[in-house]
């Protein structure tokens, strides 16, 4: 996760995950939220955060329920936290928006997508050209290469793209690759036509 860059300790996924609900959860739900850790650890961060105020723990049965304080001090740090992966998307799509040729679709997958990836994760992009744009092209190769060094730059990580034109696509949705049904669960599209959109076009062209 982004946050591990500032925060390398499970404090702060649980502070991620909290920060982006609405409401208090269980500790068990904390745990299956942030997707990191085991249930026993993250029960000792919600203790620890609890004692350091940044955390309130309210009693509901048999049960506590946890919910990040707002008011706390440390609060504007958190959202910046929270922030991050919503920062590496934005930069993506900004980079992605002055290409010349500009891809038919950009969207990350793979961990960056689901939110549970750490500092040895690549950055996955996949890359749809359109039909008229060839892998080899100079400019083309030339931008996917500058923003590889960018992700690696913003992040530390390793931008891992998948380069791919529509034709070459069809013939993936045709032999049901695992890859796209990959992409249909958790994929977000950066820049362009939604990738489900595009998936979807194409699949009817293969179908035809």
């Amino acid at each position: 996760m982004p946050s591990d860059a500032i925060v390398p300790t499970l404090d702060g996924p649980v502070l991620v995950t909290l920060a982006n609900l609405a409401g208090p959860v269980t500790g068990r739900q904390v745990h299956q939220l942030t997707g990191v850790g085991s249930e026993a650890g993250v029960r000792n961060v919600l203790t620890r955060l609890v004692h350091h105020g940044i955390v309130h723990a309210s009693p509901a049965g048999s049960a506590v329920l946890y919910s990040l304080n707002r008011e706390h001090i440390a609060w504007p740090a958190v959202q910046v936290l929270a922030g991050l992966r919503g920062e590496l998307l934005s930069r993506l799509r900004n980079a992605i928006s002055v290409w010349d040729p500009k891809p038919r679709t950009a969207a990350v997958f793979g961990s960056v997508a689901r939110g549970d990836g750490d500092a040895d994760s690549d950055i996955d992009l996949l890359l749809i050209r359109h039909r008229r744009t060839a892998a080899d092209s100079e400019a083309w190769e030339g931008q996917v290469s500058r923003l590889g060094e960018d992700v690696m730059a913003w992040t530390g990580n390793t931008c891992q793209v998948y380069d791919i034109g529509s034709a070459d696509l069809e013939r993936h949705i045709a032999v049901h690759d695992p890859l796209v049904t990959a992409w249909r669960a958790d994929a977000i599209t950066v820049y362009g036509t939604e990738l489900r959109s595009v998936l979807r076009d194409l699949g009817h062209r293969v179908a035809v």
